[in-house]
């Protein structure tokens, strides 16, 4: 302890900067709070900074912990109890210091407060509680905040920090039960849910207030998210996907954050140090919770027991088409938005304006591209006036192989390990090589 009280602020942030590295927060603000007169700093619905981890996480500044000194022993956290790293404690003024003076140096634009377990919930939650409380009220700061909720805290002081921050999260850690109960045993799910219902319900009721009082405080405006890790326990993209799809329906989450499991802990029960972190499978399951929120897609529609996992060769999109031909080719002059928005190459903005377009003209593929369709992908599910735009075997290995000459930035290691759309067999011809099978296939087109 006496070493703790010795430490300086800047040997606290080595410690704790470091520490928060594995909480994933990598969405702009969401929220619009404006400047008083006498005030410091705004928050804007994309008003956050942004800086990427060498990993290629994608982060905010400033992001640390309030402190790394955690009474869980989770195998696989680097701050449990048991690991032997360096312990900093930060105190709220610390914290409110830091902020400021970033800012004022033009470093940051917000602040991302977690936090491990000091002593119990109740006194961890109290002490981020009082360092927002600081922040807002004695140094008049305005900008972004977004701030983790503590499981077994109590819910006045998870209700108190809701009306000083502008997000709050709490982490769902595993993707099931089961997995919790094997890897952090003093942790439960139903003490992880209870504060993303009361975050929930605060919202909600907070939203008629301000329909009755236009000056009512506004209660976690920029809604709440949560953050699970993939690749610690053996759950499928199926049951993941199936996770986040239950969470956006009751607890309308504004996002699911995927952090990729980064072996720092030597356990039996995980995976081995060796083990590089799924970063691909991590991104794909980003791509497909996009396709939930904003593409009407549904879990069980991408995947399903017979195909549990992504293939990691493909977007998630283009992934689903190939197992559903039957559902192509989609004439373009005629489908609706809906169908649209299935066409691998088709996004949200080029559906719209597909939509627009038609009603003036019949579009061809000069116009889609004019009009952002990516055709290097399109060209395969989509026709216009009833023709296609060359003439392509209807194969799935075909179209799956030309799909790969599009080059997504992919490791050459993945690449060798998942050459075919279909499932090997013991009678395959190893010894062809893949790349000028890819470059022949595609010479065809």
């Amino acid at each position: 302890m006496e070493h703790l009280q010795m430490m300086t602020t800047e040997e606290k942030l080595a410690i704790l900067a470091d520490a928060a590295k594995y909480d994933v927060a990598c969405t702009s603000s969401g929220s619009n709070r404006k400047n008083g007169r006498h005030g410091m700093g705004s928050a804007v619905a994309a008003g956050i900074c942004h800086s990427f981890a060498a990993d290629g996480r994608c982060i905010s500044l400033l992001k640390i912990l309030l402190s790394n000194d955690c009474i869980y022993d989770c195998k696989y956290c680097a701050n449990r109890r048991s690991n032997d790293v360096a312990r900093a404690t930060f105190t709220p003024e610390e914290i409110c210091s830091l902020t400021m003076g970033f800012y004022r140096r033009n470093y940051i634009e917000g602040l991302f407060l977690s936090s491990g377990v000091v002593k119990n919930p109740d006194h961890t939650m109290e002490l981020m509680t009082q360092t927002l409380m600081l922040l807002r009220e004695k140094c008049h700061f305005y900008g972004y905040i977004h701030v983790k909720a503590i499981p077994g805290a109590s819910p006045e002081l998870i209700e108190q920090a809701g009306y000083f921050a502008d997000r709050m999260s709490c982490n769902l850690e595993l993707p099931t039960g089961e997995g919790l109960a094997r890897l952090a045993p003093q942790k439960s799910r139903k003490k992880i849910l209870l504060p993303m219902r009361q975050i929930q319900n605060g919202i909600a009721a907070n939203k008629n207030e301000l329909t009755l009082y236009k000056h009512a405080p506004q209660f976690v405006p920029a809604g709440q998210s949560t953050q699970m890790i993939i690749g610690a326990t053996p759950e499928t993209d199926l049951q993941i996907m199936q996770v986040s799809q239950s969470l956006y329906e009751k607890f309308q989450l504004k996002r699911v954050f995927y952090s990729a499991y980064v072996a720092v802990n030597s356990d039996s029960m995980l995976p081995a140090l060796t083990q590089r972190p799924p970063l691909l499978r991590e991104h794909r399951l980003y791509q497909a919770d996009w396709l939930l929120r904003f593409y009407g897609f549904r879990a069980e529609e991408l995947l399903d027991e017979d195909h549990p996992n992504f293939n990691t060769l493909l977007d998630p999109k283009c992934h689903w088409a190939l197992r559903h031909l039957e559902e192509f080719p989609v004439e373009v002059n005629r489908a609706d938005y809906h169908t649209l928005l299935r066409v691998p190459g088709i996004g949200v903005t080029s559906a719209k304006r597909i939509c627009r377009a038609r009603r003036e003209n019949r579009l061809d593929f000069a116009d889609l591209k004019k009009i952002g369709v990516v055709l290097k992908r399109a060209i395969y599910f989509i026709t216009c006036s009833g023709r296609m735009m060359y003439t392509i075997p209807w194969n799935q290995e075909f179209i799956f192989r030309n799909l790969l000459a599009v080059k997504e930035r992919l490791p050459d290691l993945v690449r060798e390990q998942e050459l075919s759309f279909r499932q090997m067999s013991l009678f395959d011809d190893f010894n062809v090589n893949a790349q000028d099978q890819t470059k022949a296939l595609t010479g065809q087109i």
